[in-house]
């Protein structure tokens, strides 16, 4: 039987890379269309004009005029939008390093499957009650957050709410159970829970209570003069009482607080008599009451609530808000937006993929059959290559990055600062001739 000849249909590649790129084709070449869809936010003629410009240059760095690539100039655009978008993905972590700290609680966005911020709209909260899109409100989660909470606990201001309730004590009996002083003071319409939130808020939940007090008539405020504070004439709507030999004095007002402070506990120390022990959802009154004591004590406490839920309205706790870099507001970067240094590592990462993509072709064949032999492709040359390359240069714009944020460019003006001064300081200074 005589061996067939057989003629190939064509002696070329089927895929082989153009020379140039097409600005009409690189929507169809796209994987995402991020910045070539027309109907993108995002949408660039000059990312098209970018990615038709890409097919020339990788054509022409890797030798295409010299060995067929068989890789199609779609394979390019790709590549190109791939590269645009893992450049502006490392840009977001950078200025995510810049402004977590300050952004956290505050307002978010929705995205659409691209990464796109839909409508280039900021939001209040985020969409879906998922818990892992809320920031949870951490007692000591920041500066702002430990000063109020600190403020709470010193009864300095602070926002969360503080309730009051009073107990009938019982001569002979040293323990009494707040809880059930809370709940009653709440179920009955007790003045201090006249408000609808605070009575739900307050029935059963674990509360912290921060003071035990009784009511006593008020004390005498005055000045001591030479008369020891008789027959002296006073206002009890001012501060303090008056003698003829009143000496006054200018202080500062934070004097004044520190006085009503230390003034406040005296009373409520030295001379109140009574000292008070909290154990669990009890507290134990030293030393037991009798029937000459005050009929009530009061207390007064606050109600730890959920840190995934808001105080109130006003969204004062920004649980619902940025909760960490994931819910940045942060979009793709928009393309027209990326200056000369960003399109350079664009066009360097892209050749990069470009030649990844090749590699990855030609591994699939390995060899090539000729008569009485066979070619060996350079794939994984061209693998290992593209792998490097895309390393170093992720490295390279990370450390740029690094070496940019606020932080760095505090210490580096610190430093200049410093140097100036050190110069400064060796200038001969001028003498005055008069």
């Amino acid at each position: 039987m005589p061996i067939p000849t057989i003629d190939p249909i064509s002696t070329t590649s089927t895929a082989i890379l153009t020379s140039t790129g097409s600005v009409t084709l690189v929507n169809e070449g796209v994987a995402l269309g991020v910045y070539s869809d027309p109907t993108s936010p995002l949408y660039s003629i000059n990312f098209l004009s970018g990615a038709a410009d890409q097919v020339k240059l990788t054509y022409r760095m890797i030798g295409g005029d010299v060995l067929d690539l068989e890789i199609k100039p779609a394979n390019v655009y790709a590549a190109y939008e791939k590269a645009v978008l893992t450049y502006s993905r490392i840009v977001n972590i950078h200025q995510a390093k810049n402004v977590l700290g300050a952004a956290l609680g505050n307002m978010t966005g929705t995205f659409d499957h691209d990464g796109n911020l839909q409508d280039t709209q900021l939001s209040a909260s985020l969409s879906g009650s998922h818990v892992g899109l809320k920031f949870p409100k951490f007692d000591f989660g920041s500066v702002r957050r430990v000063w109020d909470r600190y403020s709470t606990a010193a009864r300095a201001g602070g926002t969360m709410q503080r309730y009051s309730a009073s107990m009938n004590v019982i001569p002979g009996t040293q323990d009494y159970d707040l809880q059930a002083a809370v709940s009653g003071a709440a179920a009955s319409g007790n003045a201090a829970f006249t408000d609808a939130f605070m009575s739900s808020s307050v029935r059963n939940p674990r509360v912290l209570i921060d003071k035990v007090y009784y009511k006593t008539p008020r004390a005498m405020w005055r000045f001591f003069g030479m008369y020891g504070g008789l027959s002296v004439v006073g206002n009890l709507s001012n501060y303090g009482q008056y003698s003829d030999d009143s000496t006054f004095e200018l202080i500062p007002t934070w004097q004044n607080k520190l006085q009503a402070k230390a003034y406040e506990s005296a009373i409520y120390t030295r001379t109140s008599h009574y000292s008070y022990e909290l154990i669990g959802n009890k507290v134990r009154l030293y030393p037991p009451p009798t029937r000459f004591t005050q009929s009530s004590f009061w207390f007064t406490f606050v109600i730890p609530t959920n840190i995934w839920e808001e105080d109130s309205d006003d969204r004062s706790s920004g649980i619902d808000g940025i909760n960490n870099f994931n819910t940045l507001p942060f979009g793709n970067l928009p393309y027209d937006n990326i200056n000369s240094i960003g399109k350079d590592w664009i066009r360097d990462y892209a050749l990069a993929l470009t030649k990844e993509i090749l590699g990855h072709i030609r591994g699939k064949f390995r060899s090539i059959p000729i008569p009485g032999d066979s070619v060996e492709l350079d794939w994984a040359e061209l693998f290992q290559q593209a792998k490097e390359e895309k390393d170093a240069l992720i490295t390279r714009l990370r450390e740029d990055l690094d070496a940019l944020t606020y932080l760095a460019q505090s210490e580096k003006e610190a430093k200049i600062s410093e140097t100036a001064f050190a110069v400064v300081k060796r200038v001969p200074m001028a003498i005055y001739v008069g």
